[in-house]
């Protein structure tokens, strides 16, 4: 009977695990929110995933949806915007 016990808490904290650690984070985000809303802290659950607090809620205290910040401005001397690395071929 201990045997089971054991084994059972050991695949639960494997599966708990592979959970933190692989699932997307759009995912991890919606167990935080599920988990907060069955009454356990978000903060601490946001934490653990590796996750912002109160994304997925809607509230809109996570910054995704807000004001998004304006691009990089180009660079000013008239150059390309992107650099060019010059390779020398020998042959």
């Amino acid at each position: 009977m201990w045997q089971e016990i054991v084994v059972g808490i050991i695949v639960a904290v494997a599966a708990l695990h592979a959970g933190r650690k692989y699932l997307p984070a759009a995912w991890r985000q919606q167990v935080v929110y599920a988990l907060s809303r069955r009454g356990l802290s978000q903060d601490k659950l946001a934490r653990f995933f590796n996750t912002e607090s109160s994304c997925g809620s809607g509230c809109g205290s996570c910054g995704g949806c807000g004001d998004s910040p304006a691009p990089p401005a180009p660079p000013s001397d008239g150059g390309p915007a992107r650099r060019v690395i010059m390779l020398n071929v020998q042959r």
